[in-house]
């Protein structure tokens, strides 16, 4: 007698990997084996856990990219900062001076542009 097929909640699946969660996670909540769910997916999808995985993530992304930009234009300082460095390509430079006596150090931080060209050497 053959055992009885496991159902594998689909839209369930295509959620948790738009959340970012790893196959174990996956599986772990849908309530099957890693392996079941290796071969519903190749049996669904004509493909491997990575390949679908790649493109199920995208709208997690892109909803986390948007939550991100809305945050950063509501206001957040630390959320502008973050963007600049990640898409901009801003780093901190940061810069010590030292006179001669002990109670006038100083730390002078700029924010710097990485050009292209710069980036590719």
């Amino acid at each position: 007698m053959a055992r009885k097929k496991i159902e594998i909640d689909w839209a369930k699946f295509e959620e948790l990997c738009s959340a970012q969660c790893t196959q174990a996670e996956i599986a772990e909540t849908l309530g099957i084996s890693v392996d079941t769910l290796t071969r519903g997916i190749k049996s669904k999808y004509k493909a491997d856990f990575a390949e679908v995985f790649r493109l199920k993530r995208t709208p997690g992304l892109i909803s986390l990219r948007r939550k991100m930009y809305e945050t950063a234009m509501a206001g957040s300082i630390p959320m502008l900062i973050f963007l600049s460095k990640q898409l901009l390509g801003y780093t901190d430079k940061q810069e010590q001076t030292h006179a001669a006596s002990k109670d006038s150090e100083k730390l002078i931080i700029n924010f710097t542009r990485k050009s292209a060209e710069a980036e590719q050497s």
